[in-house]
């Protein structure tokens, strides 16, 4: 998992940087309606609409907007409508590709991933040809300086399974039902969580060097950066310093 774990870690700091130009808070806001339309707008009764209260909330999300885009999801508020959709395909040399997006049009959000692999040396997949590569699991990340021993010892009181520090970004590892269990503990004890929520790990890797490991990247990139896209994942091993050359 090290190799996909690192490029979740770096796609987590990009995306604390888009923030600057709106890029992270269309995703949050985005997030937030649709999880208070699913699930509807109490925050004590819908753990997706929690988790995505707490994230944006901890990404500087002033409180009118997401008060707004749960109004929107609700219906008590006129607003776009969600689907969400995921996309499966390959990249160079086999890598396996998940691409989960929320749009408000099929046919454009189709087109533009189509559009993604096929520019860039991918092909996409008939739905299930690479989502059982994938398990769900829960991550939590707090950031800034903490005592890793003792965010250790709170976070596996909580139920966290793995931990991995990088650079002042500690990310805890859970089972799915105990993401908010984690996430409160590590509040209660005074730390900085920016995001909690499900993630999707590979069950088996494909190592990637050389030429393709450059088009794998800039494939992601160009999947990343469409509107549409909430999250991407990807079961690839890269050699960490041409990784974060490349991302």
């Amino acid at each position: 998992m090290s190799g996909h774990s690192k490029w979740s870690t770096i796609k987590h700091k990009k995306g604390r940087a888009d923030a600057a130009r709106g890029r992270l808070f269309t995703r949050l806001i985005k997030e937030v309606t649709i999880a208070a339309r699913m699930g509807g707008g109490s925050e004590e009764s819908n753990p997706r609409l929690r988790s995505a209260v707490a994230t944006a909330k901890a990404n500087n999300m002033p409180s009118d907007n997401i008060t707004r885009a749960i109004k929107k999801g609700t219906g008590e508020l006129e607003g776009v409508s969600y689907d969400e959709i995921t996309y499966e395909g390959y990249g160079p040399e086999g890598v396996a590709i998940l691409v989960e997006c929320l749009t408000d049009s099929k046919n454009r959000c189709v087109s533009e991933v189509r559009q993604a692999f096929s520019k860039h040396n991918g092909k996409m997949a008939e739905p299930g040809a690479v989502a059982w590569v994938f398990n769900e699991t829960g991550r939590v990340i707090v950031e800034g300086e903490v005592d890793e021993e003792q965010l250790m010892e709170v976070a596996l009181e909580a139920g966290a399974g793995d931990f991995e520090s990088d650079e002042g970004s500690h990310t805890i590892f859970c089972a799915t039902d105990a993401i908010e269990a984690v996430r409160e503990a590590c509040e209660a004890a005074g730390w900085t969580v920016t995001e909690a929520g499900r993630i999707k790990v590979p069950s088996n890797t494909v190592e990637v060097s050389g030429r393709p490991a450059v088009v794998l990247m800039k494939l992601l990139s160009a999947l990343e950066d469409l509107d549409d896209t909430q999250d991407l994942w990807a079961n690839f091993e890269m050699d960490d310093s041409l990784l974060e050359s490349l991302a």
